[in-house]
């Protein structure tokens, strides 16, 4: 894609609602995981009493304000290219988070495959706003 192409803002108003709607999931998941780490990981069938997963699990949660963060202030602030490009990213990360989700060293839980729907119901949003951007 040139970087002189010009977007409607139409065409790319449902990659914003749909970083907007990641912002508040992650944001979410990242209040869970730096207050309550063991549940998280217990709902994952992990060893919540593990010492280093707990930590681990509060440092994503920090990961994941920061890209809440930006999901959130890219959705609001960055011209339509940008929003595009952005949205490519999370596609395929959404999309990773799901595999990954389902690949877990342990038992698949209700809650580890529901967390895997989720990742890739966002990554099918964003292609399926992405290709309604390009027409």
């Amino acid at each position: 894609m040139s970087s002189n192409r010009v977007i409607a803002a139409s065409r790319v108003n449902g990659i914003r609602l749909t970083l907007k709607a990641g912002a508040i999931v992650f944001g979410s998941s990242a209040l869970v995981l730096l207050a309550f780490p063991e549940f998280f990981l217990e709902l994952l069938a992990f060893d919540s009493t593990s010492a280093p997963l707990v930590w681990s699990m509060r440092m994503i949660g920090v990961t994941l304000v920061a890209l809440a963060g930006n999901m959130w202030v890219n959705s609001t602030n960055s011209n339509n290219l940008s929003v595009v490009r952005v949205g490519t990213v999370m596609a395929i990360s959404a999309a990773g988070l799901g595999v990954l989700t389902l690949l877990l060293p342990v038992p698949l839980t209700w809650f580890t495959v529901a967390y895997a729907i989720v990742g890739f119901a966002f990554s099918l949003s964003y292609l399926f706003f992405l290709v309604q951007s390009r027409r």
